[in-house]
């Protein structure tokens, strides 16, 4: 345990957060998310039993998102033609601003264009998140 560190936060993670430099790009995946086949060039970490929102929340409070790119943050769009209304992205947008970032700077990408994407990422955290589409990639940014 540390001071200031939340507890959700593995030595493992805590780690890569630190290894990760400025445009290095880490997803945290929804229990649905095929994190090991598109984490094969990545580092996966497994934090199953825990949701996106309070990995996220948690890795917001150690890492700034680039201020030197416009969407700094992406989201996987909903596939046509499915009904799904993901809600969690409210949540995602909150913790967003309660971070310090702007929630309005998330990238909506096309499911296949997230997947190519997020196998070129630094690390890939694959959670038990069980809403749908509640995938989200984060590109860190400077530490001032």
């Amino acid at each position: 345990m540390l001071k200031g560190v939340p507890a959700i936060l593995s030595p493992a993670l805590l780690k890569v957060l630190c290894e990760m430099g400025h445009g290095d790009e880490i997803v945290i995946a929804d229990g649905n998310f095929p994190a090991e086949s598109m984490g094969k060039d990545a580092i996966v970490i497994r934090a199953d039993g825990h949701g996106v929102p309070e990995i996220l929340d948690a890795v917001l409070r150690m890492i700034p998102l680039d201020q030197y790119v416009e969407q700094p943050a992406a989201l996987m769009q909903v596939v046509p033609g499915d009904p799904c209304v993901p809600e969690i992205w409210d949540t995602y947008r909150t913790l967003l601003n309660k971070n310090g970032e702007n929630p309005q700077n998330v990238e909506m990408m096309e499911r296949f264009a997230f997947y190519e994407r997020a196998k070129k990422a630094y690390a890939i955290v694959a959670t038990g998140e069980t809403a749908i589409y509640a995938n989200i990639l984060l590109k860190k940014g400077v530490v001032e």
